[in-house]
């Protein structure tokens, strides 16, 4: 049980990541550009993680290992915990990831040849898991109901092919930043009863909640006949920064599903390193206020941000992803555009989302603030003809 104070500033200090190899920092090399792009945090872990890492090298073999007992249980613990969800020992599968996660479930719902439907925006290798099954995907737009991004349930009903296997969601939602209520999840999980659907749902971020009046809900706990159809995946990469050690988990309730699921794997997808399971294991553990401590600083991000963003922004309920509607200004390219004054967001268009762009805010304020300052110089650049307000 870690039950250390993380100091006051340990989530305003700025780490200088240039010379460690950095996908998010290394994309500008070179170039006056802030990265805000790809779903990784400029927050050092958690000390717990790095004491549990140091104890690990201590040993000094690090070979071939298999996913250890203590993580089984400290994962199953944390699930009834924090997502109100019990879970059986040999309901488990670790794969080294969520993404290949959502490529073995593809395989393990349908033969090639057969479809899958996505409602979109979406975390974009989700658009890649059809055709690395040799498969093919449908899209079926979310709808923007208000102030938020909803699934627009007559799209996929009317999207169902007699060939679809398997819809694939992310709850929370990447990159709109939802938090499904249990009454959309409740239809979705109708939907896949009536035309003998499997569920892949993509719940990395589930312990990322920001919004106090939402509550993150797995689908497969709503029931037996929704839990004997759904693939459920898990990691601890994105709330205690530390993508760098890939260990994720299928809760996969059916049998046959889980063994096809396991079979997929086999000659392909690589184990996991003893190094990530520690890490995933202290992640687990967790009991102490750095989480918490976390949370607040996103939360004083995104309420800075939405400030600075307005209404082109849909409030982020879970996450430390904003999505950013940019359709009005008529850019032939979004991301090119505010890379020029020193931005470097995500486009929208690789989500599925052309005309926005996804800001990650999981970082210092004071990083945050020059990142904002060069979006309004950026929007501020825009000409007028262009519809800029």
């Amino acid at each position: 049980m870690s039950m250390e104070q993380p100091t006051a500033t340990a989530f305003d200090r700025e780490i200088d990541r240039r010379g460690t190899a950095s996908v998010k920092w290394d994309k500008y090399l070179g170039r006056d550009v802030l990265p805000f792009w790809i779903a990784d945090m400029d927050f050092a872990a958690p000390d717990f993680i790095l004491n549990a890492l140091r104890q690990r090298l201590e040993h000094g073999i690090l070979g071939y290992t298999r996913a250890p007992e203590s993580l089984a249980a400290a994962f199953q613990s944390w699930l009834a915990r924090r997502q109100g969800w019990t879970v059986s020992l040999d309901w488990l599968a670790w794969v080294p990831g969520v993404v290949p996660g959502l490529n073995l479930a593809a395989a393990a719902a349908g033969e090639p040849g057969a479809s899958l439907l996505l409602p979109t925006p979406i975390y974009f290798p989700f658009l890649a898991v059809a055709a690395n099954a040799g498969q093919r995907s449908i899209e079926a737009p979310m709808r923007k109901a208000g102030n938020r991004w909803e699934m627009d349930f007559d799209a996929l009903e009317a999207a169902v092919q007699p060939d679809t296997r398997m819809v694939l969601i992310a709850n929370p939602q990447n990159p709109t930043g939802r938090v499904y209520e249990e009454a959309e999840l409740a239809q979705l999980a109708a939907l896949a009863e009536r035309h003998d659907l499997v569920i892949c749902s993509d719940e990395v971020h589930c312990d990322l909640v920001l919004e106090q009046n939402a509550r993150h809900r797995p689908i497969a706990s709503l029931g037996r006949e929704v839990a004997a159809r759904t693939i459920s995946l898990y990691a601890a990469t994105k709330t205690y920064n530390i993508p760098g050690l890939p260990c994720a988990v299928a809760v996969i309730p059916d049998a046959g599903l889980r063994a096809r699921f396991q079979a997929a794997r086999r000659g392909l997808v690589p184990d996991i390193g003893p190094l990530a399971y520690a890490a995933a294991e202290a992640a687990f553990r967790d009991s102490g206020p750095w989480r918490a401590s976390l949370l607040d600083c996103l939360r004083g991000n995104h309420r800075r941000l939405q400030e600075a963003v307005g209404e082109r922004m849909t409030p982020v309920e879970a996450t430390c992803l904003a999505w950013i509607d940019l359709q009005d200004l008529g850019l032939a390219d979004p991301a090119a555009h505010f890379e020029r004054f020193g931005l470097g967001l995500s486009d929208g268009a690789q989500f599925a989302g052309p005309g926005f762009l996804r800001f990650n805010f999981g970082c210092p304020r004071s990083l945050l603030e020059r990142g904002i300052q060069r979006y309004q110089q950026a929007l501020e650049a825009v000409e007028p003809s262009q519809g800029v307000q």
